[in-house]
């Protein structure tokens, strides 16, 4: 098994709470076998980004155009996780810049204005669970996920921030280790590793006309968060 595999593995245990390991005793004389760590001793995101390269680890990278690693502030307190890039995320390599995007901004800034909060998108850290676009936006697979998850891993525990927000289910399931839907996780704080989380609806979700009471439910979401954080 390869560094790159172990740690995967030691992550997604980790996340479901494991968090002792027993080994064989080694053999009389033989030095003890030594884990690469979860994440890298000073990672950042520059280097994370930098390891992510032109990847190619997984069936994703055939359809893609550009990988789509995240944007925002690097010292953000807040940080959203969505599902995967669509097209227009494919196109320009930035996360949430359709009209999922353009609505995920206006819930940002709008309600921060309203409570009095002074942040706009700028200030918070966005990226996704995979970071190609999936064919037809199909839901990321679970290898896929499970591929991509080690570099979303390093990004939140490079930015530490003080929560996450999980959009939409994916988000959710991916942070979670949970079969639960939305409707089942939102509203309340769970955690990720130590990081609060609040589980809330992808906007694309909310941009359905008949979606009315999960928009306002998302707003309550949202501003629960931003006074968490920023309060």
């Amino acid at each position: 098994m390869s560094p790159e595999q172990l740690r995967r593995y030691l992550s997604y245990y980790q996340d479901l709470g494991v968090t002792d390991i027993y080994r064989r005793a080694s053999a009389v004389g033989a030095a003890p076998p030594e884990l690469p760590p979860l994440e890298p001793a000073g990672d950042t995101l520059a280097k994370i980004s930098e390891d992510i390269g032109d990847c190619r680890r997984c069936r994703l990278c055939e359809g893609r155009s550009k990988v789509v690693f995240g944007s925002g502030n690097e010292k953000a307190r807040l940080v959203f996780v969505g599902e995967g890039p669509g097209a227009d995320e494919d196109a320009q390599g930035l996360p949430f810049v359709g009209r999922a995007g353009q609505l995920l901004t206006q819930m940002i800034e709008n309600t921060a204005a309203k409570e009095g909060i002074p942040i706009r998108r700028a200030d918070v850290y966005i990226c996704n669970v995979v970071k190609c676009r999936p064919p037809g936006n199909r839901t990321p697979l679970p290898d896929e996920m499970e591929i991509c998850g080690q570099f979303l891993s390093r990004q939140l525990m490079a930015l530490r921030p003080r929560a996450i927000c999980a959009l939409g289910s994916t988000a959710a399931k991916a942070l979670l280790a949970t079969k639960d839907g939305v409707t089942r996780l939102r509203g309340r704080w769970h955690k990720w590793r130590d990081i609060p989380v609040m589980v809330t609806y992808h906007p694309s979700y909310l941009l359905r006309p008949y979606n009315q009471n999960a928009k306002r439910e998302a707003w309550e979401d949202l501003k629960t968060a931003l006074h968490f954080v920023y309060d």
